[in-house]
């Protein structure tokens, strides 16, 4: 297949208003996208939801017009969660559902993502077709053919009574929530005040402009500040498109998502989940100790959800905060990652503290090195010839992972194990193999 030019691996993103993102692109994206849809049903319905962003009424308006004019009615569900835009796609028997999102981005990116009936990421062909055909003029839909618009005013009402069927009784719990100013902004404090919980809602003002800004699951400075001066038990942050969360604990210290897939598994009893290279060595350790395996992708959760379908598993995630729950939901969110995690906190018996007490992470050090072929140096022979060095020398008690970076003319040196100077020593070796055979300088 060839390259796909304007969808990347997760739909389109842009300064809202500069090329791609423009109000012309995205009326002929509607157009193509109409096209494509028609081969499924000969009257489609596309709902779209979006983001806080003052440019996603001008992107969804663009969309929809594009859309309607090539005879696709359009459901506009408002302000919501990108994994809600997923759930009421399946909800409404849409052919497919659109959020107009650039989750933890700046407020001026925005980005086009689509879902499948099923709830699910585009397939690649799908957005590859859709690509091809931005530039056809077909013949004009005029009269009756043309598609129509609503409201849906039942969108969070439905999404929430979703995520209380999967919520546990969190009574007693006092919880502070920073939801990014982002599309968690309403449902979010919702379903934890409906499901018990005493909330304090921070970061709930969205002004098309503070999405994200200092605050969200990216700056969790706030928040941590918030918890310990408030003594609260927890807190919860969110991105802006409300995917993926992270915690801080009652003592103010952050819970990542090794720590999300670490009480999840047990709660859960998996016998499998997927991480990626990044996660930490001590997840794999202490699943290890409990029975469970881990598997490790590629850096990214299009790989592991790849790599959960072609397994048949149901958990995994990234360090990000990114959990998905196949058995739960198609796509990744955070709202129901907060509430698995929590659920798991309340069958324990153990306070969020000592869940993150009880997963000691291993020190991990990186090293960047400026390299002229960024790609071939990782196999070359004295760089493999090293790297079998160092993995000898820590002998299954650590790992050691060599990555080119996709945007820079580095590879990244990631060395992780139980003991840090030893660990930093290994760094430095290989990192000056890898400048001695090829460095700029």
């Amino acid at each position: 297949m060839s390259t796909r030019k304007y969808f990347g691996t997760d739909g389109i993103r842009a300064v809202a208003g500069e090329p791609p993102l423009t109000v012309e692109f995205t009326l002929r994206l509607g157009r193509a996208a109409a096209e494509v849809l028609k081969k499924q049903s000969a009257r489609p319905t596309v709902v779209i939801g979006r983001d806080t962003r003052r440019s996603g009424d001008m992107l969804e308006a663009a969309l929809a017009a594009g859309l309607m004019s090539r005879g696709v009615n359009v459901i506009h569900l408002g302000v919501i969660p990108t994994p809600g835009v997923s759930f009421l796609t399946r909800q409404l028997s849409a052919v497919a559902g659109v959020v107009i999102s650039a989750s933890h981005n700046p407020f001026d990116d925005n980005g086009i993502k689509f879902f499948s009936s099923g709830g699910e990421k585009l397939p690649d062909a799908l957005e590859f077709e859709i690509e091809s055909r931005l530039d056809e003029a077909p013949e004009p839909v005029i009269g009756g053919r043309v598609g129509t618009v609503e409201d849906y005013r039942e969108s969070e009402r439905l999404y929430t009574q979703f995520l209380l069927s999967h919520a546990p009784d969190l009574s007693g719990l006092r919880i502070a929530l920073d939801c990014a100013n982002g599309a968690t902004y309403r449902v979010g404090p919702r379903v934890f005040q409906r499901a018990g919980a005493s909330v304090f809602a921070v970061y709930t003002t969205p002004d098309g402009s503070n999405i994200n800004l200092g605050c969200g699951s990216t700056h969790l400075d706030s928040l941590q500040r918030i918890v310990r001066e408030g003594k609260f038990d927890l807190g919860v942050a969110f991105d802006g498109d409300g995917d993926r969360a992270l915690f801080v604990d009652g003592d103010g210290e952050v819970v990542h998502g090794d720590h999300i897939l670490f009480m999840t598994a047990l709660d859960r009893r998996e016998q499998t989940v997927v991480a990626t290279l990044m996660s930490n060595m001590g997840l794999e350790v202490k699943l290890l100790e409990a029975g469970i395996k881990l598997e490790r992708t590629a850096v990214g959760d299009r790989y592991v959800l790849e790599r959960l379908q072609e397994q048949r598993l149901t958990l995994g995630g990234e360090q990000s905060g990114h959990m998905l729950f196949l058995d739960l939901a198609p796509t990744g969110d955070g709202i129901l990652t907060a509430l698995q995690a929590l659920k798991a906190v309340k069958a324990s018996d153990r306070s969020l503290a000592e869940w993150r007490a009880a997963l000691p992470m291993y020190p991990q050090t990186l090293v960047n090195v400026r390299v002229v072929d960024k790609e071939g140096l990782a196999a070359h022979a004295e760089v493999a010839a090293a790297v079998r060095r160092a993995e000898e020398q820590l002998a299954g008690r650590g790992r050691v992972n060599l990555r080119a970076s996709g945007t820079e003319p580095l590879v990244r040196v990631m060395v992780e194990g139980p003991d840090e100077i030893e660990i930093q020593s290994i760094a430095r070796e290989l990192a000056q193999v890898i400048q001695a055979c090829g460095a700029q300088g």
